[in-house]
């Protein structure tokens, strides 16, 4: 058994989640990915990410379900004997963009978005604590958006779960201690996810917008947003209840 550093990074078949596993394990750590439904493309960024000084394994586990939670954490501590990170990256939405559209959302929508995306990462912490509490730098990431933060996004069920999740990022550094938890509020993020949720013509007029407007002329990649990511994990020891932006300035233009 390796004594690399190990972390869990769930929702990790694409995106944010595979371009921090990538990086991770280039840096000489095991990485646990999981993800609730694509487990072979999860699979296939395994493969591509795992190298001669690391491995980076796969696992099929819904956040939302207390028992994937318990046997995620299971599955890495039978494999590597210990949890030093954790990045609760998977996240679900329902597009409305028209937040003003209220009949367009229901209860169930709500309790589906929050499932995800609030009690699934208060799960995996709480099923992780012990064991990241035994690391000499433990930490939590959480994926948040800048949504949670200024009320916009792709429905106002999913900017209320990411402000539900900010606050809860607060809560558990203050509390958590010698845990360091922290959160990262993304702005647009190239990619198929938004594309998919837009639209093809809605996704390049944002980007376009994004591009031409915001102080840095950049839009986020899920790489850019990966680097705060493992920033945050391995260099920021000082570093906990941060609510950390991520958008080339967008959000001050809001």
């Amino acid at each position: 058994m390796s004594d690399n550093p190990v972390a869990i990074i769930t929702g990790g078949s694409r995106g944010v989640g595979a371009a921090a596993a990538k990086m991770l394990s280039d840096n000489g750590w095991n990485v646990m990915i999981t993800c609730s439904s694509s487990i072979n493309e999860a699979k296939t960024v395994a493969k591509n990410c795992s190298n001669e000084a690391s491995e980076v394994y796969a696992f099929q586990a819904d956040v939302s379900n207390n028992d994937d939670c318990l046997a995620t954490i299971n599955k890495a501590l039978e494999k590597w004997n210990r949890i030093d990170a954790l990045v609760n990256n998977a996240g679900t939405t329902k597009f409305v963009w028209d937040h003003s559209d209220l009949n367009s959302l229901d209860a169930d929508d709500f309790q589906n978005i929050y499932s995800v995306n609030v009690i699934g990462p208060f799960q995996m912490v709480k099923a992780s604590k012990k064991y990241l509490l035994k690391s000499k730098n433990p930490c939590v990431v959480n994926v948040s958006s800048i949504g949670g933060t200024k009320g916009i996004g792709s429905s106002l069920a999913y900017a209320s779960s990411k402000g539900a999740l900010n606050t809860m990022t607060l809560s558990m550094a203050r509390n958590l201690g010698p845990i360091r938890v922290n959160a990262v509020c993304p702005g647009f993020i190239e990619g198929e996810w938004l594309r998919k949720g837009m639209g093809p013509e809605m996704f390049e007029a944002v980007k376009l917008r994004v591009k031409t407007t915001t102080p840095l002329k950049k839009t986020c990649t899920p790489e850019s947003v990966a680097e705060v990511i493992i920033s945050l994990i391995e260099k920021s020891e000082l570093v906990t209840g941060q609510l950390v932006t991520v958008d080339g300035g967008a959000s001050l233009n809001l």
